[in-house]
């Protein structure tokens, strides 16, 4: 009986011991867990419960040259009930008017906002959405409502705001306008004007305070924020939205007509190398078009007749030739190591002079003028290309430049083809921007200027950087070569290849330039382009159209496929253009004149106009009708007019406000 007590005894000693340290263990573990790690333990448990959340910053405006939006950043609100913050007192009697309120804006009952808004109270929800998607107006408006208006805290309102990325053009200039997005692992893809001056455009993001309420919801503290975004700066840049429009239409039919695959046509300000429109279309598998690439800015391929010109100039630059040499085309086939060139035109254009070869583009005679001249060192030939800056980048903002190729005979690739080949621009590849430099640089008596897509930045109205006229090369060639090259293109208009585009309204000069492409594929692929600027005589514009693939049933060749576009392009510039003539002032008042305008002036101020109807019109088109009108226009969506607030034929007011819906 002892021996079995002291055992009993023994089991609680050892138990008691045991509880012992074990409460020891646990003291030193509460004391590390204080003292030692206690901070990270804490700041991991305010993690897990408050967390700051980045608030995007708007970026900044992007607008075209004379002050149109061509981006900007418009803000969104999420509204969102807290129903346990709220009071008895509070809720009670703000619920009726507050969802009679919500029922007048958003359109559904009072009583199912009432339902709502008690079900929430009831099962304590704390993130109850209420709206999506509103304006800045309409944020404003749902915040004064009753016990919204009372604040985070008192009312349970919460309101999320966004950010959204508009475009007015729409998918007009869509590729240059450009984009900026970044993934899920950080890295940005720029694209276009957006994606160039991003750094300008992006602003600084805030942080705002946010408490996990359940399971992947979280809940501002306050109305405030940690710490404010900064809006990013506005770019005004050198695109002008009617330029722009006419490029894009003039394009977009000749590719519908051709069913062609993809084309780019650029205009740019001889005297500056500003770019006032730059359109990119590409077709879909349902025969629309878009804007898929910036194939002006990043496709390098072989140019064809359009690079004669770059032939043209090296040629007299070196005086291997001059523009009365007389070539015989040989009834327009020439042969090359067996190779035959042949010109358009069959049986040749007999023997006519280099100037000649230039304005009908005799593929025979620009191969003879360059074998013949640099036979003995088509290196020169070649380096002169390069001295003309034809082989390197022209470095624009814009990402994504293609790499121009212009073999050189220390190459492994050169070949006995090479050089009479390169004359009449096979072999070679460049992309239509820096094609439209040269051609620019031409027109500007030599003085090659890189193209310019931005004029200024600013924070407002104040100017954080203006962008000034930048000179790549002084002069390619002496004005006398530029001279001659200029009278050879007006030539062409006049009575070359591109005559068919000819008027005697206005003057115009450039090259054509029809090639084969993808011929190792499948034969009949072409390239149709032309090239050149306008006034003949004193050039404001340069411009460049390139037309990938058209129905070689419909027609191919340059001046078929792509002159007309240049023509409208021009025609439209020049229509658009006024023509200002200064008068001496007529310094004179005549009593009876000026009182019969004021009496009609008075008289018009009380007239009524009648609203049009604009529906089923592009917005451009409904704008102009309606602001030429005097009436002030705001714009809902995007594309064309789907409904108007304003019936048609129903009398306005001066001033009258007009809601447009688009669709």
């Amino acid at each position: 009986m002892a021996t079995t007590e002291k055992s009993i005894l023994n089991r609680m000693y050892f138990v008691a011991g045991c509880l012992f340290l074990f409460a020891i263990a646990v003291g030193v573990k509460l004391l590390n867990i204080q003292f030692v790690h206690g901070e990270h333990y804490k700041s991991l448990a305010e993690e897990r419960t408050l967390r700051n959340f980045k608030i995007p910053a708007n970026r900044g405006n992007l607008y075209d040259s004379n002050g149109n939006l061509l981006a900007t950043s418009v803000p969104k609100y999420d509204i969102r009930f807290d129903a346990v913050t709220v009071s008895d007192k509070n809720f009670e009697e703000n619920i009726g008017e507050l969802s009679a309120e919500l029922s007048k804006m958003l359109g559904r009952s009072t009583s199912y906002y009432s339902q709502k808004l008690r079900t929430a109270r009831v099962n304590k929800q704390r993130y109850v959405l209420i709206a999506k998607n509103l304006g800045y107006s309409e944020y404003m408006k749902i915040k004064s409502f009753p016990m919204f208006n009372l604040g985070a805290f008192k009312g349970g309102m919460i309101t999320e705001q966004s950010t959204v990325r508009e475009h007015p053009l729409g998918k007009m200039g869509e590729r240059t306008v450009g984009y900026e997005r970044r993934d899920e692992n950080g890295y940005f893809t720029r694209v276009g004007l957006e994606g160039a001056f991003s750094n300008y455009l992006r602003g600084t993001d805030g942080r705002r305070l946010k408490q996990k309420i359940a399971k992947g919801q979280w809940k501002p503290i306050s109305d405030n924020n940690e710490m404010e975004p900064k809006d990013g700066y506005d770019v005004i840049s050198t695109i002008d939205v009617n330029i722009q429009d006419i490029a894009h239409h003039s394009l977009l039919r000749q590719l519908e007509y051709f069913e062609a695959d993809h084309g780019t046509v650029v205009v740019m300000e001889t005297a500056t190398g500003e770019i006032k429109a730059m359109s990119n279309l590409g077709r879909t598998e349902d025969g629309t078009y878009f804007e898929k690439r910036n194939y002006a800015v990043y496709e390098a391929h072989e140019p064809g007749s359009t690079f004669k010109l770059m032939a043209m100039v090296a040629a007299l630059e070196d005086e291997v030739v001059d523009t009365s040499q007389v070539i015989d085309t040989e009834k327009g086939v020439v042969r090359f190591y067996g190779r035959p060139v042949r010109d358009s035109h069959h049986g040749g254009y007999g023997e006519i002079s280099a100037a000649k070869a230039f304005e009908l583009s005799s593929n025979t005679a620009f191969t003879k003028m360059i074998t013949e001249g640099y036979k003995n060192d088509p290196s020169k030939f070649v380096d002169r290309l390069y001295d003309m800056g034809l082989n390197d980048k022209i470095g624009l903002e814009i990402k994504g430049e293609g790499s121009p190729r212009i073999p050189h005979p220390q190459d492994k690739s050169w070949n006995g083809l090479s050089l009479p080949w390169m004359a009449f621009g096979y072999g070679v590849a460049i992309t239509p921007l820096q094609t439209l430099t040269f051609y620019n640089a031409i027109a500007n008596d030599g003085e090659m200027i890189k193209p310019r897509f931005i004029k200024a930045v600013k924070d407002r109205d104040k100017s954080i950087m203006t962008m000034d006229k930048q000179v790549m090369n002084p002069s390619i060639c002496s004005p006398e070569t530029a001279a001659k090259v200029r009278e050879m293109m007006k030539n062409t208009v006049e009575r070359g290849t591109a005559a068919n585009i000819y008027t005697e309204n206005f003057s115009m000069a450039g090259k054509t330039g029809t090639c084969q492409t993808e011929y190792w594929i499948e034969p009949g692929r072409y390239i149709a382009s032309f090239a050149g600027y306008f006034p003949a005589e004193d050039p404001k514009y340069s411009c460049i159209v390139v037309i990938h693939k058209p129905n070689r049933r419909k027609g191919y060749y340059g001046n078929i496929v792509a002159a007309p576009v240049f023509k409208d392009i021009a025609r439209k510039i020049y229509t658009d253009t006024p023509v200002m003539d200064e008068l001496e002032n007529l310094d004179f008042e005549d009593e009876d004149i000026q009182a019969d305008f004021d009496t009609y002036y008075a008289s018009i101020q009380d007239e009524k106009m009648l609203m049009p109807d604009v529906t089923g019109m592009p917005a451009m088109d409904a704008i102009s009708i309606l602001e030429n009108l005097g009436i002030q226009v705001r714009l809902n969506g995007k594309g064309v007019v789907k409904r108007q607030s304003v019936s048609a034929g129903k009398k306005l007011d001066n001033n009258a406000i007009v809601n447009l819906e688009l669709s």
